[in-house]
């Protein structure tokens, strides 16, 4: 288990979450290896930029 702390994004929930869908776009709707590690890194960054969103409003 890696105890590694990412750094929180600068970027929106909308940026990242279209990063995602674009990654599902490029892969035809069926994630390699190397493509479901960047998924879950995105969503994991999407879910930290949203508390922050949500405290600016």
């Amino acid at each position: 288990m890696s105890t590694t702390v990412e750094p929180v994004s600068d970027r929106s929930a909308a940026e990242v979450n279209e990063e995602i869908r674009a990654l599902w776009l490029r892969s035809g709707g069926t994630l390699s290896v190397e493509q479901r590690e960047e998924y879950q890194r995105l969503v994991m960054e999407w879910a930290a930029a949203v508390p922050e969103q949500v405290k600016a409003a």
